[in-house]
């Protein structure tokens, strides 16, 4: 190929868009501020899981990995909701049994790497990308020895995340509008150990969420039997990480709200005091390329918040996008990266406020009744009229519809779902001849409503 490609940044994104390039032929070598990860140690503390959907199946299988990554994936079929009471429910996800994959964001990258370097991609660790100048597509970098190296790019990538040096070089050029909007929330990594012959000593199969209004954990399962555990909480206020001082204040705390999960976590005082309390932070940036010469891609154009389990789905989904217009336009690097701006942007606005409103749901709904009954009726409308209702969940996590159509449905799903309950017992109202003829009506009007909505899929 005539051009080479760099890529600030090898994580999740970065090693797969380099492997997507090396398979086409391009030259391509990736630029990371941190160790080898394969070969340093790690500290945990800021992982959280992967929930692996669709829209991440289908870019590692278009990097050949799919299979493999399969074998280090559990599937959560649901939500299985720990009550303040002490009670449980489960939550189906889908109305066809699909599922969300648990997998090791650590192990996932790894395999990446790995797979980057046998199709002859360079990866430089420890080159921390102080500058871009944009212009000119030249980067500036600080080695361990705080020596310094300029790399000039013929094509590049910025896949380095929410504090991207890519993004930043844009920011500086006039009129471009970039934001980085923090939540008043923070998160602290935790641990549920396996029992003395390895097991899960909670089901597996799902993901685990204590919902308590204001704050909340979350449990997802790992292939050692263990779960990484995250808490989710206002960093400030009544009930926050500030008030949280000393390990009396911890056990106290844990005592009252997560005592099943706090039974299961010897660690728990190790792990609370020994990892960070992390931020969580949405960028939004109105520039995901310039000219035909960089493009941002996955967390460095359109960072978000974990609720949705998108992130890494949507930052992949990036990669397969930019793939097909490959195919679609060879090396036309204006046309790509300008088609790229226009299919993308939309979509990454979109997921990131998807993400925002599916905290609230994780936190605060999950435990209300209604809510619960909602969300039976969500399930057995999609078996009733499949042709004409798909939830809004089961668009982001089970299909290519893109995030920007997804979105556009919640209101009006929100009136045929408020409709039907206002009736009472929708599964009693099912046994009546004139109810299901209204409510046939009613989805024939809510499919009307959407339907001139682009439900095409992305890539």
């Amino acid at each position: 190929m005539s051009c080479k490609v760099t890529i600030q940044g090898a994580g999740l994104v970065g090693s797969l868009l380099s492997i997507i390039f090396s398979k086409r032929g391009y030259e391509v070598e990736l630029f990371e501020r941190r160790p080898d990860m394969r070969s340093a140690s790690i500290s945990a503390g800021k992982s959280i899981n992967l929930a692996t959907s669709h829209r991440g199946w289908k870019a590692l299988e278009l990097a050949g990995l799919k299979e493999e990554i399969e074998a280090l994936a559990i599937p959560m079929y649901g939500r299985h909701l720990h009550q303040p009471d002490g009670n449980t429910v489960f939550q189906p996800y889908s109305k066809n049994n699909e599922a969300i994959y648990s997998v090791s964001r650590g192990e996932l990258n790894k395999k990446l790497m790995t797979l980057a370097e046998k199709h002859g991609v360079k990866i430089n660790f420890e080159h921390r990308c102080t500058q871009v100048d944009v212009q000119t597509n030249t980067l500036y970098f600080e080695l361990p020895d705080k020596s310094q190296k300029v790399v000039t790019a013929d094509l590049l990538f910025g896949a380095d995340g929410a504090f991207s040096a890519l993004r930043d070089g844009y920011t500086r050029m006039t009129r471009v509008n970039c934001d980085q909007n923090y939540l008043e929330y923070g998160y602290k990594e935790l641990c549920i150990l396996p029992g003395k012959n390895g097991e899960w000593l909670m089901e597996k199969n799902a993901l685990h969420i204590w919902p308590r209004g204001n704050y909340m954990l979350i449990a997802l399962p790992n292939t050692d039997g263990t779960f990484t555990c995250t808490l989710f909480m206002p960093f400030e206020g009544e009930v926050s990480f500030e008030k949280l001082k000393t390990k009396e204040d911890v056990t106290t705390f844990f005592d009252a709200q997560f005592a099943d999960a706090k039974a299961l976590m010897p660690g728990l005082l190790d792990d609370f005091f020994g990892n960070p309390t992390a931020a969580l932070v949405t960028t939004h940036i109105n520039m995901w390329h310039y000219k035909n010469m960089s493009a941002l891609i996955g967390d460095a154009a359109h960072a978000i918040v974990p609720f949705y389990g998108q992130g890494m789905n949507a930052g992949f989904e990036d990669c397969t996008v930019l793939s097909s217009l490959m195919d679609k336009y060879g090396e036309d690097w204006t046309t790509i990266l300008n088609e790229y701006d226009i299919k993308r942007k939309p979509n990454g606005d979109a997921v990131a406020n998807l993400a925002l409103l599916n905290f609230v749901e994780m936190r605060d709904k999950v435990s209300d009744p209604a809510f619960l009954e909602r969300k039976k009726i969500e399930k057995e409308l999609g078996k009733l009229y499949p042709t004409q209702f798909i939830s809004v969940y089961e668009m982001v996590s089970f299909s290519h519809i893109p995030y920007s159509t997804a979105i556009q449905c919640i209101k009006a799903q929100d009136q045929l779902l408020e409709q039907i309950m206002k009736e009472g017992d929708f599964f009693v109202n099912m046994e009546k001849v004139t109810f299901v003829e209204m409510l046939g009506k009613w989805v024939a009007g809510y499919h009307t409503a959407v339907q001139q909505l682009d439900f095409g899929h992305e890539a």
